[in-house]
């Protein structure tokens, strides 16, 4: 579904990625783990049009898309869901929804893709006049990701979900991923710093170091490395 091909992301004269390259399949979730600064964020942000490419190729559905205007990617049916979940703090919790459908103009289409939403985070329900800067770090979490869910997306892109959330909560939101994976067909491109309850839900990872590529495999044989296990597992 999704094919990034020798990608290379610069700030200023600053190189942050040389030359990453990886391939994510229909129906799928993989992940990106890495430690900070090793630019997870930045390829995300590449292939969703907020940054701008050196070289190499976003090929979506069978077409390169890099370099493309934010707004267009999310017309092709590409949402993200950013580091920090940038809510507006200001508006209601279904205010933010309601901004996620930007693209929608059907009322019917407006209400079903809320129904879906509702029925994955019930909490978002029960808090819909809530101003959304009271949220929990959790309940904006979800806000985030129901908001990105809003543009009826066919490829889903999370970076550090897990962040600010209390541990309780964290495994609530690993299970709603795997249950928009699962029931809504969505294909699933994870960045987590949590690497293994990444490599848990997902079917392929591959780690990102100071800009490149060094590993991929099997999330189930990465959780087996030893490399992997003594850098982002705890050596557990």
């Amino acid at each position: 579904m999704l094919e990034v091909k020798n990608l290379s992301v610069n700030y200023g004269a600053i190189a942050a990625l040389h030359g990453v390259s990886l391939t994510v399949k229909q129906g799928d979730i993989v992940t990106l783990i890495g430690g900070n600064g090793a630019g997870k964020t930045t390829t995300l942000k590449a292939i969703s049009g907020l940054l701008r490419t050196q070289t190499g190729e976003v090929i979506y559905q069978g077409r390169n898309i890099a370099n493309l205007p934010p707004h267009q990617i999310v017309k092709l049916g590409i949402s993200h869901v950013p580091e920090g979940r940038m809510i507006f703090a200001n508006l209601t919790v279904l205010e933010n929804l309601r901004a996620g459908a930007y693209l929608q103009f059907d009322k019917g289409t407006i209400q079903r893709e809320m129904d879906h939403v509702f029925n994955i985070f019930p909490r978002l329900q029960e808090r819909v006049k809530q101003v959304a800067g009271t949220l929990s770090g959790g309940e904006q979490q979800m806000l985030s990701i129901g908001r990105a869910l809003m543009s009826k997306p066919k490829f889903l892109m999370l970076d550090e979900p897990s962040l600010g959330i209390a541990p309780l909560l964290v495994k609530t939101i690993f299970q709603k991923i795997v249950e928009i994976n699962r029931q809504q067909n969505i294909t699933i491109l994870l960045v987590e710093q949590n690497a293994n309850l990444a490599l848990e839900v997902s079917r392929y990872g591959y780690v990102l170091e100071t800009g490149r590529i060094t590993l991929q495999d099997q999330s189930a044989a990465l959780r087996q490395n030893p490399q992997v296990r003594s850098a982002y597992l705890g050596g557990i």
